[in-house]
């Protein structure tokens, strides 16, 4: 067995027989790793070249296409903008079937479901968004075209699929649109809804992973733990004032910001931290999973890993910068603009 992680991007047939592959980078695959040490072999990206080398040996192959990191999917535009990773999704899969892997894993995200005002709570048989109601862009365009390569091979009897969705990551160096949220000077809130807080620790998502296989779970399974905040709770633990918007103001101007390259996520994705997307995870509590940390839990890891930190309209600011945005900026700093706020104060 392997003596613990090797990376690599290119053929590893000199590798010895492991139990899992990993494939993908940033804190979320690096979690899941750690999960499966020692016995598991990690490779950034299936090679183009000789892809079944890279998995040979493997009983389990677990494809991590959340990366949790904020700039590797934020600049991604329409179909174009997610070929790669639709590509390299394909190879993986396909590298898995050829060299005999018995379960696939693929961690994804609850994203892929939507958010909105009256969104119930996501079981894990929900549809996923389609049409109009899709987001190309950015995050949640990149996972939703992988769960669309993911789902052809789910289709066949070899080898097992389980889709992993966790609700609002945070821990290990996550960094996302959901915490940048809690790096601003106040937290956004959208006039008329009381937007819940679920949060997950990526090591309970890791964690699901061995999970799964081991208990043999198959399909889609949403990942969260059991406890809801409200917004006033959270508010309080991150002791931050917050500034309502209305609907309107917040994404239209969001939309315009990012045209120009000032907010790095979509405006679409604006959503998921004003809108509820709380998960059910009825598969793997059913099963007898339990997360080792609570959303209360989560949330202290969070405003852990962002104090110091200071985030406009998502985007990293140094603090000695902090004091030359002005008052109404830092009022509205999840939109980084001051304009906002006159907008608001109109209406």
């Amino acid at each position: 067995m392997a003596d613990g992680p090797v990376r690599s991007g290119r053929s590893v047939a000199a590798a010895p027989d492991v139990r899992a592959v990993v494939v993908g980078t940033g804190p979320v695959a690096a979690a899941v790793a750690a999960a499966w040490a020692p016995d598991v072999r990690v490779v950034d990206e299936t090679p183009a070249v000789d892809p079944q080398e890279a998995l040979r040996g493997a009983e389990v192959l677990v494809l991590v296409a959340h990366p949790g990191d904020l700039t590797v999917t934020a600049g991604r535009r329409g179909p174009d903008g997610h070929a790669a990773a639709v590509a390299h999704a394909q190879r993986t899969l396909a590298a898995a079937r050829a060299v005999g892997v018995r379960h696939v894993v693929v961690v994804t995200s609850a994203v892929v479901h939507g958010a909105s005002p009256d969104r119930p709570t996501i079981h894990d048989d929900e549809p996923l968004l389609t049409g109009r109601r899709a987001v190309a862009d950015g995050l949640v365009g990149h996972l939703l075209a992988v769960e669309a390569v993911v789902a052809r091979t789910a289709r066949r009897r070899t080898p097992l699929v389980t889709v992993l969705r966790p609700a609002a990551l945070v821990g290990g160096g996550v960094d996302s649109f959901v915490t940048r949220h809690f790096e601003a000077p106040r937290l956004l809130t959208v006039r008329g809804v009381a937007r819940p807080w679920q949060l997950v620790h990526v090591d309970d998502v890791a964690a699901a992973t061995r999970f799964a296989v081991e208990r043999g779970l198959v399909g889609p399974l949403t990942v969260g733990p059991a406890d809801v905040l409200t917004p006033d709770e959270v508010a309080r633990a991150a002791g931050m004032r917050t500034v309502e918007l209305a609907a309107a103001t917040a994404f239209g101007t969001a939309e315009r910001l990012h045209r120009v390259g000032v907010l790095p996520a979509p405006a679409a994705e604006l959503a998921y931290v004003v809108y509820p997307w709380t998960v059910a995870a009825d598969g793997l509590t059913a099963a007898g999973f339990v997360p080792q940390r609570s959303s209360a839990a989560a949330l202290e890891v969070l405003l852990d890993g962002v104090r110091g930190r200071l985030a406009l309209g998502g985007r990293r600011v140094a603090t000695r910068d902090a004091a030359a945005l002005g008052a109404a900026g830092a009022a509205v700093a999840l939109l980084g603009t001051a304009a906002i706020w006159r907008q608001a104060r109109r209406r």
